[in-house]
């Protein structure tokens, strides 16, 4: 029987169970922690990129459109209020410091609601809506309501005096986008215009409308019209309403003295009830033709020594052509074109009915304000009395204004997080 071969096992080098050395050294790998390590600096340098690649061009446009402009308001209210401020309380930069802090207020209120998602607001607005409403009352039916310049449109409490009418506007415009995308499929019947927009929207410029503040009710016309022009609206429905709105604003106008006096002044009459609007229109001519070119300097202007009233507020684009002159003014106009064109840009990337509807409802918000108050200057319109957006003296348009950019501004990272989740195949629901 012939024995099995017999194995020869290789030497151990280097003791017991210690393998042979190979000839040819394998690929170093990391250790552990030094494992641990590349990982943890990669994903640092992707969180990092991310940090600077996570919002999206419409976002930063917006936002450095809109500081730009709240700088350039604080600096032409310094200018124009010094005079009123030190002829009031003996300080030239009153007025400034409190539109300074407005504006330090509504910086991070502006931020923040930046990061609300739109769940937020399709669940809120009703409380929001309803609270602003809520406030606007009690100007109207209790002592806190002030009157100032014959409208009732103030609330004072303490030491704070603001206008709910603001905090409607907001309400309002995100209001309209939660409705009327809701409804997309059913707007081209009139009855679901009518038993939403009328009751709510409606009742809410009423409350305005009771108060006297006709800018203001114009103003919030043109939104609930904005909204439903972008909601896809057919045309013949907006002209019935935009009639409709026009004999109520005729109404409105012709039913207070105070208000038929500016009308009076604008087609270059005399009112005995209110003699200083044709000197307040004559001397914002005086401020704009005195400007020339290229103004007569910054804090040069000859009107805002009491020759023209209210030149930090609702003339203040007069005091800016007079001061930086023809060139200044310019320059305001591209800014407010700049907004437009960063709103329809908003517009144009987001899919979302609800962020479409409630972005051009700003757009039309502020755009038209703008346009109202300047027109106002330049002799066009009446005197509504509504200031320049982001520009004039006031502080909760100031803080109003600030947060319903600051809604676009969240519309504009969902729409970035949107296209950054399609280029990557991953679904926004997961």
């Amino acid at each position: 029987m012939t024995n099995p071969p017999r194995i020869v096992r290789a030497p151990r080098v280097g003791g017991v169970g210690r393998p042979i050395p190979r000839t040819t050294a394998p690929t170093a790998e990391p250790v552990p922690d030094q494992a641990q390590e590349q990982r943890a600096g990669s994903s640092a340098r992707i969180s990092l990129g991310r940090v600077f690649q996570a919002e999206s061009a419409n976002y930063f446009m917006l936002l450095g459109i809109t500081l730009f402009m709240v700088v350039f308001g604080l600096v032409m209210v310094l200018s124009s209020s010094s005079v009123e401020s030190h002829t009031d309380t003996d300080n030239f930069f009153s007025r400034f410091w409190s539109q300074g802090i407005y504006a330090l207020v509504g910086l991070p209120l502006m931020m923040l609601v930046s990061r609300l998602p739109s769940a937020f607001w399709k669940k809120t607005v009703w409380v929001f809506l309803g609270l602003a409403c809520f406030l606007q009352v009690l100007v109207l039916v209790t002592p806190l309501g002030v009157e100032i310049g014959g409208n009732r449109n103030w609330l004072r409490v303490g030491g704070f005096t603001g206008q709910p009418s603001e905090a409607i506007k907001v309400a309002l415009v995100v209001w309209l986008g939660v409705v009327l995308a809701r409804k997309r499929d059913l707007l081209g019947n009139w009855k679901h215009l009518v038993i939403p927009v009328v009751p709510v929207a409606g009742g809410a410029i009423l409350l305005v409308t009771i108060g006297g503040d006709l800018g203001t009710t114009v103003i919030m016309s043109g939104i609930v019209l904005g909204a439903l022009f972008f909601a896809g609206v057919k045309i013949r429905y907006l002209a019935l309403g935009s009639l409709l709105v026009s004999g109520l604003a005729l109404l409105v106008a012709f039913s207070s003295k105070s208000r038929v006096g500016r009308i009076m002044a604008f087609f270059g009459g005399h009112s005995a009830v209110n003699p200083d609007v044709q000197w307040q229109i004559n001397n914002g001519f005086y401020a704009l033709a005195s400007g020339g070119i290229f103004g007569v300097g910054l804090g040069n202007s000859h009107s805002k020594w009491s020759w023209l009233p209210a030149a930090d507020t609702d003339f203040i684009f007069a005091i800016i052509g007079e001061e930086l002159g023809l060139i200044g003014a310019v320059v305001v106009l591209v800014l407010f074109v700049l907004l437009a064109i960063t709103f329809l840009r908003i517009i144009h990337a987001s899919s979302d009915p609800f962020a479409k509807v409630t972005t051009a409802a700003i757009m039309v918000w502020l755009i038209a304000q703008a346009f109202v108050n300047i027109g106002v200057v330049l002799g066009v319109i009446p005197v509504l009395g509504v200031p320049l957006p982001l520009i004039s003296a006031g502080g909760t348009a100031m803080i109003s204004s600030m947060i319903a950019i600051g809604i676009v501004l969240s519309f504009a990272r969902e729409t970035s997080r949107e296209n950054e989740r399609a280029a990557h195949g991953i679904s926004s629901h997961a």
